[in-house]
């Protein structure tokens, strides 16, 4: 399986990632390349369930844990019924979260067992992870500033000192995957991220 074309994007809401892979995807586009992006919780029929109850407000009795393995769930069915496919058709696989995600809000946000998680983690992808991640790195005040007056689903009604405990999270993972994860300030103009994303992509896959 080639999966050297599997590329993430992380960070906490409103850091701009769908944006990032919206112009990336066109920038691949224009080179012939075939791109399919994907989102987390969701991109199958059977993802797209667990993601609704992921993000309901009104299921505010769900354990932690069991969020955990919600997340998990999706994502393996994911991986098995899209991802692989793709990637061995030397298909470009763009990922709006994956792995380091559930690390970063469940692991880190909850206080959770950081190992045991990376360990389901790999049995539920397969031990599969991307080639490549872009880590969009805000303060959670500015992810609050710039969500605005938008509707916050149930993990995003969390508040500021949550989404803080992630964003460390995120710093965290991104240190420790220095060779795959390329940080990124997200305060930069969209023009200046995009033109960062696309040098180190341009470099990676020699385009």
């Amino acid at each position: 399986m080639l999966n050297n074309r599997f590329i993430s994007f992380e960070g906490i809401d409103g850091s701009g990632k769908t944006t990032q892979i919206k112009l990336l995807q066109e920038r691949l586009l224009s080179l012939d390349e075939k791109v399919a992006v994907l989102r987390e919780p969701g991109g199958t029929l059977i993802s797209e369930k667990i993601r609704e109850i992921l993000l309901d407000n009104k299921n505010i009795n769900l354990s932690n844990e069991s969020e955990c393995l919600l997340f998990f769930a999706s994502r393996s069915q994911l991986v098995a019924e899209k991802v692989i496919s793709l990637l061995n058709k030397r298909i470009f696989v763009i990922c709006d979260r994956f792995n380091d995600s559930t690390i970063a809000y469940q692991g880190y946000g909850f206080d959770m067992d950081v190992k045991k998680l990376e360990a389901i983690s790999e049995f539920a992808t397969f031990n599969m992870h991307p080639s490549l991640t872009f880590y969009l790195d805000i303060c959670s005040e500015k992810s609050f500033e710039r969500r605005g007056k938008v509707n916050s689903d149930r993990i995003e009604s969390k508040g500021h000192q949550y989404l803080e405990k992630v964003r460390q999270g995120f710093l965290s993972i991104s240190k420790k995957h220095s060779d795959r994860i390329i940080k990124i300030d997200a305060s930069l103009t969209k023009q200046e991220i995009s033109e960062s994303i696309w040098l180190t992509v341009k470099e990676k896959y020699d385009f």
